[in-house]
C-alpha cells in the first residue's frame, strides 16, 4: 500500500541523516586535525573547562531550537568521548 506522505517524510529523514553525516564527517575531521596539533604542543587530549562550556552552549542552542538539551547533551558528550579517543590514540602514537 503505497503512502505519498509517508513516503515524503521518509526522503526527508533520508536528506537530513545524509546532512548530518556529512557533518559529522566535517567535524570529525576538523578534531583529528586538534588531535594531531594537540600531541605535537605537548597539550593533553581532554579539556573539560572547554568540553563543559560547549556542553552548556549547545543544551542553551537546544532549548532554542525546541529540542531535549538532556538529548543533546548525551548526543554531544558521546561525540567528545570519541573526539577524545582519538586524541589519546594519536598522542600515543607521537
Amino acid at each position: 500500500m503505497a503512502d505519498a506522505q509517508l513516503d515524503e517524510y521518509r526522503q526527508s529523514i533520508d536528506n537530513i541523516d545524509a546532512a548530518l553525516i556529512f557533518l559529522l564527517a566535517e567535524r570529525f575531521k576538523v578534531t583529528q586535525a586538534v588531535g594531531r596539533h594537540k600531541a605535537a604542543a605537548g597539550l593533553p587530549p581532554a579539556d573539560p573547562g572547554r568540553e563543559a562550556a560547549q556542553v552548556a552552549r549547545l543544551r542553551a542552542l537546544a532549548q532554542s531550537a525546541k529540542l531535549d538539551p538532556d538529548f543533546s547533551e548525551k548526543f554531544l558528550r558521546f561525540v567528545i568521548d570519541e573526539v577524545i579517543r582519538h586524541h589519546e590514540r594519536v598522542r600515543d602514537q607521537a
